[in-house]
């Protein structure tokens, strides 16, 4: 029969003429039902094996400890064995190339701050970088595909994760077709079952060498101490293995994805990945999906005129308008607001800085939608879009300012901090947008705004909000000339001892500035800090942290030491 090529997306496809157009929908329902090669016995076998062993070492390194150098140790075991056990006929596809590095780098941010709402963010996006780093190392392309196959591609991954473990243990039950070829321990080589024998033989030896080395040896006796702090009372026993199953399931699944148990589509291994789909804005971006026209185009499910569009945003560029005008009278220009508001200068710029930040978020959805469901690009179009991308970076703006001063007056805050670290990452997203509108790839917004978002959290972990927050506020401490007229003097000590342990070196430098009252209550705090830093969930190695060790030692010199 007769067949033509339709294109969805970048997917060739080909249809049959005595069939229809398939939609969207249903060519990602085909693709999706495809999976990779049947997991093999021998397959099945090493996951489970990797997965039992990354589950043990992780109860041991996470148990009663804190995090620290725990997670970017787990995380690189993780990478490793999905690296071991991916299908050698794919490779990662280049756009993905990102995203181990990035999953590395926030691994180890866990063990350089020690901040309390950065490490949720960090464990947040870590979580989400592994499972896209092991779809990506699985050959399955991650950048290149559109926002919502994005999102279905982590809905897949997330469902590997819950039942990976049962998938891998059926294909293991499975025989091996009676050739003896298949089993791994035929394909081990001939001397690995005496190396094995033979370290079962030195265990009683290594023991007993161990025990006198840390009998005549302090610093030996100190590491082995480190290295072996274990409890062993068997009451925790039920609990560890419970956390090493749990553990270990999760990682199954993990490693079922990386074994190559999802593909982009049917056919062959090592076919190109999916490209986003080619949409004005992507219709991810609007929450909406998209359809197959006629001649193979997406299009979006509701429609909206040019004309239309291109006047809604106008009229939005007009309402921004008038507000930077008055942003350039009034706050950039410095002319007296008093007469204006009733507000004197000051006052004036330090309101509403949160609503601004509201404003450029809800700006960057409705340039979103209105791309989306426009039926067509016009020149109108994209200037208006273009407009309203520019008034809003002076909108941003205005929030900068006015939140500086606001920081100047009142000193600085977690919250502030993260508004900052959002009016950045939103002003590199006003100039990908524009950068998109011009060049007409509104269908990789969202990949943008994503991979910024890493950019602006690994920024955030080099600087250390508590660390900043602390030394910002104690630097007003130390110095009242800081302070405006109208400004808070002093140093909130329950707030400031509330930040993490990233925070304590400031502190202490802030002591003998306080009034005596301060002091005693800075002191008390610090020391109940100090007694926490001394606990074992805290001292034993898994759960080293850059920023608890320098607190420690910074704590180390408090009176009463």
């Amino acid at each position: 029969m007769v067949g033509r090529s339709s294109r969805v997306g970048s997917l060739e496809t080909t249809l049959p003429l005595a069939r229809p157009h398939l939609s969207r929908r249903q060519t990602i329902l085909r693709i999706g039902a495809a999976h990779g090669a049947p997991m093999t016995r021998p397959v099945a076998l090493r996951i489970l094996a990797l997965a039992a062993v990354i589950g043990v070492v992780a109860q041991a390194l996470l148990f009663d400890t804190l995090l620290g150098v725990n997670v970017p140790l787990l995380v690189g075991a993780v990478l490793a064995a999905a690296g071991a056990i991916r299908p050698r006929e794919r490779s990662i596809d280049r756009a993905d190339w990102w995203l181990p590095p990035a999953t590395i780098i926030l691994g180890l941010a866990v063990a350089v701050r020690a901040d309390p709402v950065l490490l949720l963010l960090d464990v947040m996006a870590l979580c989400a970088l592994l499972g896209a780093t092991v779809a990506a190392i699985s050959g399955a392309a991650v950048t290149r595909r559109s926002a919502i196959r994005i999102v279905e591609l982590g809905f897949i991954v997330l469902g590997w994760v819950g039942i990976g473990i049962l998938r891998a243990t059926a294909a293991l039950s499975r025989a091996s077709g009676g050739s003896d070829l298949d089993s791994p321990l035929r394909r081990l080589p001939p001397w690995a079952g005496p190396v094995a024998r033979g370290l079962v033989l030195a265990i009683p030896a290594l023991v007993v060498f161990a025990v006198l080395f840390s009998a005549a040896d302090l610093a030996f006796d100190q590491l082995m101490a480190r290295l072996f702090t274990w409890d062993v009372d068997l009451g925790l026993l039920p609990l560890r293995i419970a956390i090493a199953f749990l553990i270990a399931w999760g990682v199954t699944g993990l490693l079922a994805v990386a074994a190559g148990s999802i593909v982009d589509e049917p056919g062959t291994a090592g076919s190109p990945p999916m490209q986003p789909v080619a949409q004005s804005l992507g219709a991810a971006a609007a929450g909406l999906p998209a359809r197959v026209a006629r001649d193979g185009e997406p299009a979006p499910l509701i429609r909206l005129g040019p004309i239309e569009a291109a006047t809604i945003l106008i009229a939005v560029d007009v309402l921004f308008a008038v507000f930077v005008l008055l942003q350039i009278r009034y706050l950039f220009g410095g002319q007296d607001s008093l007469a204006v508001t009733g507000l004197p200068y000051a006052q004036y710029a330090r309101s509403g800085f949160f609503e601004l930040v509201w404003v450029a978020f809800l700006a960057g959805g409705l340039l979103a939608v209105v791309h989306a469901i426009a039926a067509r690009r016009t020149l109108v179009l994209v200037g208006a879009g273009i407009a309203l991308a520019a008034l809003t970076a002076a909108v941003l703006v205005s929030a900068l300012i006015r939140l500086r001063i606001y920081q100047d007056a009142y000193g600085w805050t977690e919250l502030r901090f993260y508004v900052l670290a959002s009016i950045v990452w939103l002003g590199i997203g006003i100039a990908i947008t524009i950068a998109f509108l011009a060049r007409d790839r509104m269908g990789y917004l969202l990949h943008g705004l994503a991979i910024a978002a890493v950019v602006v959290l690994i920024g955030i972990n080099i600087v250390g909000p508590s660390r900043v927050i602390a030394e910002e506020n104690v630097a007003r401490v130390l110095n009242p000339a800081l302070v405006p007229p109208d400004g808070m003097t002093g140093l909130d000590v329950r707030y400031a001892s509330a930040l993490g342990d990233d925070a304590v070196p400031a502190l202490i430098r802030a002591l003998p500035a306080l009034a005596e009252a301060d002091r005693s209550n800075l002191l008390a705090r610090l020391e109940r800090r100090r007694e926490a830093l001394a606990a074992s969930d805290a001292t034993s190695w898994p759960a080293w942290n850059l920023g608890r060790e320098l607190a420690r030692q910074a704590l180390a010199g408090l009176p009463g030491r």
